[in-house]
């Protein structure tokens, strides 16, 4: 009668036990997790290589697959930045990159924000004609060469803010964005024709730069970031036409001359062709 009652009592309890095991060890074994279980373990495993490359002992070799006297941009851009179908993301690298990276042909999506880039070459650029957008904000570029983008019959939009520019190469026809804010561009560094065919851009931004004054804007430019330059005056034929009284400009809803020595109530004919003012000192 004993051993009856020890045997119900004993078995149920080490199958329980054994059970128990089982589950505690499936939480550690990835083959026997359910999908999003795997991927969280994988996750998390991947994490913990991540912090423990930042994180090297200090009496560990240098295995920096850079060669002594070497540049980042010597690798392949794909171990350097994060490339996605049609996009790559060169943003921060460590260790720096002086030039554009090459890029594979079918690219369409360049940031190659805040780096060390110092120049731009027409071979940069030369054989990725799949280009739509390019931000290249926060470098150390002060050239371009003028045939850089020239190539690029599909770029859509680019940013060149704060860099060391002092005049512009020639952009492509169908920007719809351009931005160089924060640069050393002065009027002599801008020509007369340098936005003038650029029939579909609608944002313009060249604040914070040493213009003297206002280029020749496009008719398609819905707003316009001028604030924070040198001008000191503009005309009947900055923005409206002199000839032509009735020429209206809708298009352009914001215009920013903030920041700048002119007096914006000293050209009253200036503006009206324009549905509003611009944003500056009136007084």
């Amino acid at each position: 009668m004993k051993a009856l009652l020890f045997t119900c009592v004993l078995v149920p309890w080490l199958a329980a036990a054994s059970a128990r095991r089982v589950d505690q060890d499936s939480q550690l074994i990835p083959g026997s997790l359910s999908g999003s279980q795997l991927n969280g373990y994988f996750s998390d495993h991947l994490k913990s290589r991540r912090a423990r490359r930042a994180l090297p002992a200090a009496d560990e070799p240098d295995d920096s697959p850079i060669p002594d006297g070497g540049d980042a941009s010597d690798l392949p851009t794909c171990l350097l930045c994060v490339c996605l179908t049609g996009s790559v993301y060169c943003e921060e690298v460590s260790p720096d990159i002086t030039s554009v990276p090459k890029l594979p042909k079918e690219t369409a999506y360049l940031y190659a924000r805040f780096n060390k880039i110092k120049k731009i070459s027409t071979k940069d650029f030369s054989d990725i004609v799949t280009l739509r957008r390019i931000d290249l904000t926060g470098n150390m570029i002060s050239e371009i060469e003028d045939g850089a983008f020239s190539k690029l019959a599909l770029l859509e939009e680019l940013s060149l803010a704060e860099n060391k520019l002092v005049k512009l190469p020639m952009l492509p026809a169908k920007l719809t964005s351009f931005n160089v804010n924060y640069n050393l561009l002065k009027t002599r560094g801008v020509k007369a024709n340098t936005f003038r065919k650029l029939t579909k851009l609608v944002n313009l931004f060249l604040a914070n730069n040493q213009l003297e004054a206002v280029p020749q804007i496009p008719e398609n430019v819905h707003i316009l970031h001028l604030q924070n330059n040198n001008i000191t005056e503009v005309n009947v034929n900055t923005f409206c036409r002199s000839n032509d009284t009735y020429y209206l400009r809708p298009s352009l809803s914001e215009v920013r001359l903030d920041g700048n020595p002119v007096v914006l109530s000293k050209f009253p004919d200036s503006f009206t062709c324009m549905k509003i003012l611009p944003v500056g000192r009136y007084r």
